[in-house]
């Protein structure tokens, strides 16, 4: 899922092609993608872009009228733009939405449709798509840290839940911790106030430095290569590679349809971390270590 870094990027490089412009046509192709009816969709044609908006992991497109486009992405989806008049690609495309420069296409390269498109009026309807959570790079340690600690979560749940985090997911979160050097299954109430801090910088770091390294990567052109696993990463997506800090390998456990990818020397003090499918099922065999795990491997 496109998170904080990619959906800036994104919202930049929309409202550079389409703000000031013409929403001349909107198309859509797949019956899952639009999630409201009142407004109706094609109110939106003929009113003009005046901003857009980053809102959690949302894109927003703000019209005359205060009218509002949001788009979630979710996993799969992704935004492309192509010439004008392009039509909506099969089997991947959901819609398009057309302009006197240019076309912005939304696909969704997964047979589950999950993205999704919703149009609302007044700011009031469109706060309802903002899940509360905190900006990490507009608060200050005092709001992080009463965000963080308003409930006890581990904190690889804590950093990914938009009523806490805005705009946080799976691959930011675990390069977060990695540079933080904490496990993402210690418990959010139960670190001490250097712990905190560390992490808030660690958090502001991560997300400020992925940002500028996506602009400079698009420059003035669009994101075509937006993806959760990308080189240069720390650990997220590099299981069993060796940690650019320390040379051991990462690890991950397994929950749900996520996954957490940390480092055992650098952040859980040379404790291998129990994935509870595979810890279950091996009880007191379950390795603790790094050497007990290079061990039963050799068996």
């Amino acid at each position: 899922m496109p998170e904080l870094p990619d959906v800036v990027v994104y919202v930049e490089r929309v409202a550079a092609r389409v703000v000031g412009r013409e929403l001349r046509r909107v198309s859509i192709a797949s019956p899952f993608l639009l999630r409201t009816v009142t407004p109706p969709l094609a109110e939106a044609e003929g009113k003009t872009v005046r901003e857009v908006r980053r809102l959690g992991k949302r894109i927003v497109l703000a019209l005359d009228g205060s009218l509002f486009l949001v788009i979630h992405l979710m996993i799969a989806g992704r935004l492309r733009w192509r010439d004008p008049g392009a039509a909506v690609p099969k089997r991947v495309g959901l819609a398009a939405f057309e302009f006197p420069d240019g076309t912005l296409l939304l696909t969704e390269a997964s047979p589950k449709k999950r993205a999704s498109l919703h149009v609302v009026r007044g700011e009031t309807d469109l706060a309802v798509f903002g899940r509360g959570g905190v900006e990490v790079l507009e608060t200050d340690l005092a709001g992080f840290s009463a965000a963080l600690t308003r409930e006890n979560h581990t904190l690889k749940r804590a950093l990914t839940d938009p009523a806490l985090f805005s705009g946080i997911g799976n691959a930011y979160s675990d390069e977060i911790l990695h540079r933080a050097r904490l496990s993402p299954l210690a418990l959010s109430q139960q670190l001490d106030p250097a712990d905190v801090e560390r992490l808030y910088h660690a958090a502001r770091a991560t997300l400020s430095e992925w940002v500028d390294r996506l602009r400079r990567e698009v420059g003035d052109g669009f994101p075509e290569k937006v993806t959760a696993f990308r080189e240069g990463m720390a650990v997220h997506g590099r299981y069993g590679q060796p940690c650019p800090d320390c040379g051991a390998p990462v690890q991950r456990i397994v929950y749900a349809q996520n996954e957490a990818n940390y480092c055992v020397p650098c952040q859980t003090g040379g404790r291998l971390l129990a994935d509870r499918a595979l810890s279950r099922l091996l009880k007191k065999d379950w390795p603790r270590t790094l050497e007990e795990l290079e061990e039963r491997r050799r068996r």
